[in-house]
């Protein structure tokens, strides 16, 4: 599934419809009592930092969807039900905060029964212009997949004689791009058996909600003198107090307010580079390493900073019952790369992995978690606390062998931020370069540099294993 934004991911014209959460649904939402599972960190890091950005008076959309097609004019009642039974099956979806109010500010859940959800169709309309259609479809999903307001989610189908466009938005404190890659096979399983009358019902698949209740309560069992807070610690002091940037010149005015964003996304290598890559990186730890200790080698020669400071992405579903759950599963560690150690692609790779294998288990604890203790005052003024350079394989994922057929995408809202963001994503085609950066000259010129070094450097590997 390649990620990219609304405007490129193949909008046609068509019929618009929309689900959303029906008003009778909110309606015994706005009566529910408190859930006493709280909000994972990341989820509450993620609300209050909408909150600081918003009153700073700045609306900085955040949301996170999938977008693919399902064969001919879609059945509008099957593909509702499958909607609803999908929904039904994830209970995070369901699910929202209040503010408490009082001391602390605190965020207090809420979770709706299964049986008290239902969704409301609309009939929106006619589109014959793909580029409005695109942006009629921003402007609603900026609108309800919000983090500050609930419902956040919304469906919505393009209807046309030859095939059915499905395009879906969440606030991301609902998901993460593993829950967004495994959705259209999801759908599709359960359209398809609404069609042939058979009933499916939601399967049992774990909670994200009990999850949050479990590691936030792993969280709060550490203080301040943990080891894992220490190094985090020290890592920060290392990064002047601030958590990392990536460190090229991004053009940006420290005066000024929070840039807006551009977008860049492309296949950065063909199947054959990416397998070839993969073997030579394997002794060393696979293709994240590797993307890792060329981003290292590449900003060195861009920035000339002496030591490559990041925070990797780790996934947190480490028991295999969180497998299939929808969910925000992401934790950080903190990794630096001295470069006196990285002079050239191979110890580049074994200084990495060596990082990597010393740090990995920080992404145990949330990082809200950490900087609480640290007591450090990140108010945050910008939706990205840190860069970051994620690597995924998305090749074992159910249904990726039919995402170029379904025109699938993962959709990501690119608005304002003052960090650089970039995902690699494996597919059965090969390596997908996805960005976003800050509106400058400068930033444009040296991501565009980063990624045809990085191209050269995974292409550099074909015929060397």
């Amino acid at each position: 599934m390649r990620i990219t934004d609304i405007q490129r991911c193949e909008v046609r014209p068509g019929r618009l419809i929309e689900w959303t959460l029906s008003p009778a649904t909110v309606a015994t939402a706005k009566a529910l009592p408190e859930d006493s599972r709280p909000p994972a960190y990341i989820q509450e890091s993620h609300i209050r930092t909408a909150r600081s950005v918003r009153e700073d008076g700045l609306f900085v959309p955040t949301w996170l969807g999938a977008a693919f097609d399902i064969p001919g004019r879609a059945d509008l009642d099957a593909l509702g039900e499958a909607l609803r039974g999908w929904t039904l099956r994830h209970e995070t979806l369901r699910s929202g905060f209040r503010w408490a109010g009082g001391p602390g500010d605190s965020i207090r859940r809420f979770t709706l029964d299964a049986s008290s959800v239902s969704l409301h169709r609309e009939e929106v309309g006619d589109f014959t212009d793909a580029a409005a259609l695109a942006q009629h479809l921003q402007d609603r999903f900026d609108t309800t997949a919000d983090a500050l307001r609930w419902p956040n989610l919304i469906y919505t189908a393009v209807v046309r004689d030859d095939c059915t466009s499905v395009y879906m938005a969440f606030d991301h404190s609902n998901v993460d791009a593993y829950s967004i890659h495994r959705i259209p096979a999801e759908i599709h399983e359960l359209y398809e058996a609404g069609l042939a009358g058979k009933a499916v019902g939601p399967e049992p698949v774990s909670s994200y909600v009990d999850f949050c209740e479990a590691e936030r309560a792993d969280a709060d069992r550490i203080d301040a003198d943990h080891d894992i807070v220490a190094r985090w610690r020290e890592f920060i002091q290392r990064c002047d107090g601030r958590l990392p940037s990536f460190p090229v010149d991004l053009g940006l005015d420290p005066e000024g307010g929070l840039p807006t964003q551009k977008f860049m996304r492309e296949m950065m290598a063909d199947a054959e580079a990416a397998a070839a890559f993969e073997a030579y990186c394997r002794p060393y730890g696979g293709s994240l390493v590797g993307v890792l200790a060329a981003t290292a080698l590449i900003v060195q020669e861009i920035g000339g900073e002496p030591v490559y400071r990041t925070v990797v992405p780790f996934h947190t579903r480490v028991k295999s019952q969180w497998s299939e759950s929808v969910g925000w599963y992401v934790g950080g560690a903190p990794i630096e790369i001295p470069m006196s150690e990285a002079s050239d692609f191979p110890s580049a790779l074994r200084t990495v992995r060596a990082a990597l294998q010393a740090n990995r288990r920080l992404a145990r604890i949330p990082l809200a978690r950490v900087l609480h203790l640290l007591g450090a005052d990140f108010r945050p003024t910008s939706p990205d606390l840190y860069s970051i350079v994620s690597f995924v394989d998305t090749r074992g994922i159910p249904g990726s062998e039919a995402w170029t057929d379904q025109k699938a995408y993962g959709l990501l809202r690119v608005s304002y931020g003052d960090q650089v963001c970039a995902w690699i994503s494996r597919l059965h085609e090969g390596l997908w370069f996805a960005g976003r950066y800050p509106d400058t000259d400068i930033a444009q010129k040296n991501l565009r540099l980063y990624v045809e070094r990085l191209r050269d450097i995974v292409t550099g590997t074909v015929g060397q294993v």
